[in-house]
């Protein structure tokens, strides 16, 4: 007796869905297996996002450095991982004081990295300074600050570790960068240029370093939904109907920390070379940035004349 044709549909979407599932499973088995017992570090650990992907690695048996620039936030992340794993399985991480503003700081830092361990396996950049305001209200300083954050510090840590996965002849860079490293929008004229340019150093990276045997990967994302407030009013409608519907999608579809954690380690176990975690509108923005962009700029410039700094524009 054959299937009757109205059931093949919801029977595929059933062996789909189990199939989706046991993929899932596995991803989550390997993750555990290929990070075990290699030395990952991780800048800004202590972020939501950071924190998240540590306990992830933890959990995996990899041997974490934890770095960022409050060493009572370290210390307190470091006992939460500990506390809530088994330490026959586990490293105890290895904590390192991290500034990015602070340049003049991080020969030493480096130093101290590679004495951790020895080595380094995997460098997650994934550390970020943001700033929301009109081109005419930021400073040079500012601009200078936000650069030595988002690219002058993760470049320099990436320069001062590559020579210990050239001499081993493996390694792999992952920088967690925003969307806005590949597409800019108003109001983030010190943001979105260090992004572009700290996103270009790593695509030049990969190219240079393949022969090595190194890997770099790139993982661009939007906004990561957090419990602080968008400081944009809640009542403001734009009258521009088109950009009143992006600017809600927008809102209600940013980044969860955790799935952006689960993200990173499976780029880390995959070594895909560049991803994009984003949600419909974010990606269709980026087609239309480069097929029409004459259609996106008028898109945007009538956002901005919409937007809440309108006045401070006049």
């Amino acid at each position: 007796m054959g299937l009757p044709s109205v059931m093949i549909l919801p029977l595929l979407v059933v062996v789909f869905a189990g199939f989706y599932y046991i993929y899932n499973e596995v991803i989550q088995l390997m993750s555990k297996t290929i990070v075990r017992n290699k030395v990952v570090v991780i800048t800004d650990a202590v972020s939501g996002m950071g924190s998240e992907c540590a306990r992830l690695l933890h959990e995996g048996g990899a041997r974490l450095v934890l770095c960022g620039p409050s060493w009572d936030k370290l210390e307190s992340l470091s006992d939460s991982l500990c506390s809530a794993a088994d330490p026959s399985k586990t490293f105890t991480p290895k904590l390192v004081l991290l500034d990015f503003s602070d340049i003049d700081s991080m020969v030493e830092v480096i130093t101290e990295i590679g004495e951790c361990y020895g080595c380094v396996d995997i460098l997650i950049c994934n550390s970020s300074m943001k700033v929301k305001a009109p081109v005419q209200n930021l400073s040079l300083d500012m601009d200078k600050t936000v650069m030595d954050v988002n690219y002058f510090g993760p470049i320099t840590l990436a320069k001062g570790i590559l020579p210990m996965m050239v001499a081993r002849r493996t390694g792999h860079f992952v920088l967690v960068n925003s969307i806005q490293g590949r597409l800019a929008v108003p109001f983030r004229s010190s943001y979105a240029p260090s992004k572009h340019a700290v996103q270009a150093f790593f695509d030049c990276l990969r190219a240079e370093v393949e022969e090595y045997g190194i890997s770099v990967s790139t993982i661009s994302h939007t906004f990561i939904n957090a419990t602080t407030q968008d400081p944009t009013p809640s009542n403001f409608q734009p009258t521009n109907a088109l950009w009143a519907y992006i600017l809600r999608k927008l809102k209600t579809h940013g980044v969860n920390p955790n799935d952006l954690a689960s993200e990173i380690v499976k780029v880390v176990n995959g070594r895909r070379k560049e991803v994009l975690v984003a949600h419909p509108i974010p990606w269709a923005a980026l087609y239309i940035r480069s097929l029409l962009p004459s259609f996106f700029f008028a898109v945007v410039a009538a956002g901005v004349r919409d937007g809440p700094m309108v006045d401070q524009l006049k």
